[in-house]
């Protein structure tokens, strides 16, 4: 008897030291599910919604007060088959020009990029290679894997939009997620890798003033996909809002595949750029090779 009562004893004890874990794990598993599947909170506009007049017009603003920039980055890219970071001294002008110089640890410069927004040279000194031709997308993306035409690139690496001069507003929308007024845009096409279509986040501080833009979305006439930036860290320079951040995805792609620019220094706003420092020539014995474009 005695051991029958200690053996329904401990079938009870073991029942309940099986039962209670369950009990609490089906607390825990539902909880869990209530909270994975609850929708994300999305943000109301907290403020009344602007035109989309207004914030082109807060665009250009910008444009005209940020032409130049002279930085410091360190730049997760591509260059030719072979993913590389390196420090990357960049010039920027609103107008195409651009300077790309790369640097790795203990071999200094690897690599420079310049292009005057219409021709484009490239020297590649690790494998002694020069190669030059006309600046478009696929070549001034030798260096920094961003296959726009130049002045698009200058718009990104300036921490804003490349809008044509003949860009319209097509619709306003208001991105919860994001917390930011969405601009679309149309513009007509120059060329065949021109971006006509523009999707422009912008977010309103909260101390007010002109909006930052947090990303962009574009598309070229005829090819289907976005590119897409994404902009963060946010510094003030002047009476400037820029990011320290940038990020940039081809279409179809994320932006753990793409490029990553986190700037490294003080920036120099708005500096006098040299003509000289847009142009290269090929030291002598080297082979220059003639780049001819292609399409996308």
């Amino acid at each position: 008897m005695t051991g029958a009562v200690t053996g329904a004893a401990t079938t009870r004890s073991r029942r309940w030291t099986w039962a209670l874990p369950c009990t609490w794990a089906g607390v825990f598993l539902g909880v869990f599910l209530i909270v994975g599947c609850a929708p994300a909170v999305i943000a109301q506009r907290p403020y009344p919604a602007p035109t989309a007049d207004d914030l082109l017009a807060a665009l250009r603003t910008r444009q005209t007060a940020l032409r130049t920039l002279n930085i410091q980055t360190r730049t997760t890219s591509w260059l030719g088959d072979d993913r590389f970071a390196a420090t990357v001294l960049m010039l920027v002008d609103r107008t195409g020009r651009l300077r790309f110089e790369a640097e790795v640890s203990l071999r200094g410069t690897v690599a420079v990029l310049v292009t005057d927004g219409t021709g484009f040279s490239f020297f590649d000194m690790q494998h002694g290679v020069f190669k030059q031709g006309l600046a478009c997308p696929q070549s001034v993306a030798t260096l920094i894997r961003i296959p726009l035409v130049p002045r698009e690139i200058a718009a990104v690496l300036l921490g804003d939009a490349p809008i044509a001069a003949d860009a319209r507003p097509v619709q306003l929308t208001w991105d919860g997620a994001l917390r930011a007024d969405v601009l679309e845009l149309q513009s007509a096409s120059s060329t065949g890798d021109a971006t006509t279509h523009l999707w422009v986040s912008l977010r309103r501080p909260p101390s007010g003033g002109a909006p930052d833009v947090v990303a962009v979305e574009g598309q070229i006439a005829g090819r289907t996909g976005r590119w897409r930036v994404g902009y963060d860290r946010f510094e003030t320079v002047g009476s400037l809002s820029l990011p320290s951040l940038i990020r940039f995805a081809e279409p179809g792609k994320s932006f753990d595949d793409g490029v990553e620019i986190k700037v490294k220094n003080d920036r120099v706003v708005n500096g006098p750029l040299r003509d000289e420092a847009f142009a290269l020539t090929a030291p002598p014995g080297i082979a220059i090779e003639t780049i001819p474009c292609r399409s996308r």
